[in-house]
C-alpha cells in the first residue's frame, strides 16, 4: 500500500506540476492533441478513477499482483489525461485535483491504512520536514490532519491552485499581517498551544485559523458579531463552553477559545469523516451549509470538487486556501523565503506597587524588551479580562512577558515615565453644555421617540456600573443601544448615552 501512495504521490506531481498556472499560453494549447474534448477528458478521468478503486479492492481481497498492475494502468491514465486538461482551455483542473485528493484519502483510509502506522510513519512525518511535537501525537496517519503532516497530502496541497494563490497573497499584500499574526501567536502560544496539543490537533492548524481569523489580536470583533481571537459567533460558542462570566465574555480568553476551538474541529471531523478542507469551510460558512453542499460522512466530497468549491460563498472559498496556506507557511517558511521574527515570549507577571492601567504601562515600559510598536497589544492579549484604560489596584497580579519584569520595576514602579503615563492618562475631554452632545450620533436619535434618555457618562463610569444603577438594564441593552464594542464598552467623561426605557 506504501509503494501504490508514493507512486500516486509521483503521479500527482508528474501530472498537476502545471496545474498551478491561471492559464495555459498560447502555444500550449496550440500544441494539444485534439483529440478530446472537455467532456470527454472528464469522462477519462471518471473512468480511471473508478478503476484504481477497483484495483485497490483487489487488492484488498487479496490479489495484490493484478491489482497492483492495474493500478498503475489507472494512473497512467489520469496522468495522461490530467495533462491534456492542463492544456485544454475551460478545463478545470481542479476536478482532477478533488480526484487525486480523494484517492489519497482512499488509500490513507482503508482497510490497510495499519500497515502505515508502524515503522513507515515516522519516516514519512520526517521527510515531510515536520519538526512540530504534535506530530507524533496523532495515532494514524489515515487523519486527514496528515493533510499538513503526511509528504503526499501536503505536496499536493502545495500545489493546488487556490492555495497557491493564497500563498502569494500572504507572502506579498498581507505580508505584514502575516508577521504579525506570528508574533502575536507566539505570545499566547503558552495558553492556545496545549489545549491542541490535548486535542491531537497540529498546531500549524491552530496558527492558521488564527492567522486568518484575528491576526491575533484578541479582542477583535467582526462587523456580524464574531468574537475573540479564533472569531467565535456568540450562539456557537455557548455550545462549546463560551459565555459571560462575571461580566467578561470568555471567547475572548485565548485558552478557553483555543479549547473551544479544538472541540468544534474535533467534532466536524467526526461528521465530514476527517475531511480537513470542509471542515474549515464549516467553520467560515456554517457546518449545515457544508453539509448540504458536501455530504457527510464516508461519502462527503471533496472541498476542491466543483460542485463544492464552486457551490460555497465566495467568502469561503477564499477562506479555506487562505487558512491552508498560513498553516503550511507555518511548517515549511525556509520554502519560500520567509523568515519568522525571533522574539522572547517567555510569560512573567507583575504586581502592581499603584494603581496603573494597561494603557498607562504600555506609555511607561515604552519600546525596552523588544518591541518596535510598543507593548499594548501584547499586554490586552495577555490580560484580556482587563478594561486597558482602567487602572488597576495596588497589589494586582498582570501577565506580562518575563522580559518586563525589570522595565516595569525600573520604569513604571516610580520616577519620571511613571508620572508622565498617570499625567496623560488623567487628561480629560471638556462636558458638553447641558442639551449638547459630543456625540453627533447619539445626539440624532436622541429625539427619536424611542422611549430612551440620556445619561452623560463621568469619569470613571463603566457600562456595567451604570446597568446596575439603572436597576433594569443590562449591559447587552446599553451597548447594543449605543454601538458600544465588546469586550469593554470603552466610555469617554462627557460622551452622551441613550438609556433604553428598562433604565427607567
Amino acid at each position: 500500500m506504501q509503494s501504490c501512495k508514493m507512486m500516486l504521490a509521483g503521479v500527482v506531481m508528474l501530472g498537476l506540476a502545471g496545474c498551478v498556472a491561471t492559464a495555459p499560453k498560447k502555444q500550449d494549447v496550440a500544441a494539444a492533441p485534439a483529440g478530446d474534448g472537455v467532456a470527454q477528458l472528464y469522462t477519462r478521468l471518471d473512468a480511471a478513477t473508478q478503476r484504481y478503486a477497483n484495483a485497490q479492492q483487489a487488492q484488498r481481497g487479496g490479489d495484490v499482483q493484478a491489482g497492483q498492475v492495474e493500478s498503475r494502468a489507472a494512473l497512467d491514465e489520469l496522468r495522461d489525461a490530467s495533462t491534456q486538461c492542463v492544456r485544454t482551455p475551460a478545463c478545470d483542473v481542479q476536478r482532477f485535483i478533488a480526484a487525486f485528493d480523494a484517492m489519497l484519502r482512499r488509500d490513507s483510509a482503508g482497510p490497510m491504512a495499519d500497515a502505515d502506522t508502524g515503522s513507515d510513519a515516522p519516516q514519512a512525518i520526517a521527510e515531510a520536514g515536520e519538526a512540530e511535537p504534535a506530530a507524533h501525537g496523532i495515532p494514524e496517519l489515515g487523519r486527514s490532519i496528515t493533510l499538513l503532516k503526511g509528504r503526499e497530502l501536503s505536496d499536493l496541497i502545495a500545489m493546488n491552485g487556490p492555495v497557491q494563490v493564497a500563498l502569494e497573497e500572504w507572502l506579498t499584500q498581507y505580508r505584514p499581517n502575516l508577521m504579525a499574526a506570528y508574533v502575536n501567536y507566539q505570545y499566547l502560544r503558552f495558553e492556545m498551544y496545549p489545549e491542541y496539543q490535548k486535542a491531537g490537533l497540529p498546531e500549524a492548524l491552530l496558527f492558521g485559523m488564527m492567522a486568518k481569523e484575528s491576526g491575533g489580536k484578541v479582542h477583535a470583533v467582526s462587523r456580524s458579531g464574531a468574537s475573540g481571537p479564533l472569531q467565535f459567533m456568540y450562539a456557537t460558542g455557548l455550545r462549546f463552553g463560551l459565555g459571560m462570566v462575571g461580566g467578561f465574555d470568555t471567547r475572548f480568553d485565548p485558552q478557553l477559545s483555543a479549547r473551544a476551538n479544538a472541540a468544534y474541529v474535533n467534532e466536524q471531523l467526526a461528521i465530514f469523516n476527517n475531511n480537513l478542507e470542509l471542515v474549515i469551510g464549516a467553520y467560515n460558512g456554517g457546518e449545515g451549509a457544508m453539509q448540504r453542499r458536501a455530504g457527510r460522512g464516508d461519502s462527503a466530497l471533496s472541498f476542491w470538487d466543483p460542485q463544492v468549491y464552486y457551490g460555497v460563498s465566495q467568502e469561503t472559498r477564499d477562506y479555506v486556501p487562505m487558512v491552508l496556506a498560513a498553516a503550511w507557511l507555518f511548517l515549511h517558511p525556509d520554502r519560500y523565503n520567509l523568515e519568522w521574527p525571533k522574539v522572547n515570549t517567555k510569560p512573567g507577571s507583575i504586581s502592581l506597587t499603584q494603581p496603573a492601567s494597561l494603557a498607562e504601562l504600555t506609555i511607561c515600559l515604552g519600546q525596552d524588551g523588544g518591541a518596535p510598536d510598543g507593548w499594548f497589544r501584547v499586554l490586552r492579549n495577555l490580560n484580556p479580562q482587563l478594561d486597558p484604560q482602567q487602572p488597576e489596584p495596588v497589589g494586582a497580579k498582570l501577565v506580562v512577558p518575563q522580559q518586563l519584569e525589570k522595565v516595569y520595576a525600573r520604569d513604571c514602579a516610580s520616577g519620571r515615565w511613571q508620572r508622565l503615563a498617570s499625567e496623560l492618562h488623567s487628561a480629560t475631554l471638556p462636558t458638553p453644555p447641558a442639551g449638547m452632545s459630543a456625540d453627533k450620533r447619539v445626539a440624532t436619535r436622541k429625539g427619536s421617540g424611542t422611549g430612551s434618555h440620556a445619561y452623560v457618562v463621568k469619569k470613571g463610569d463603566t457600562v456595567a456600573a451604570i446597568a446596575r444603577k439603572s436597576g433594569h438594564c443590562s449591559v447587552r441593552d446599553i451597548a447594543d443601544r449605543n454601538a458600544l464594542r465588546a469586550p469593554h464598552y470603552r466610555l469617554k467623561p462627557g460622551q452622551v448615552l441613550q438609556l433604553p426605557s428598562c433604565a427607567r
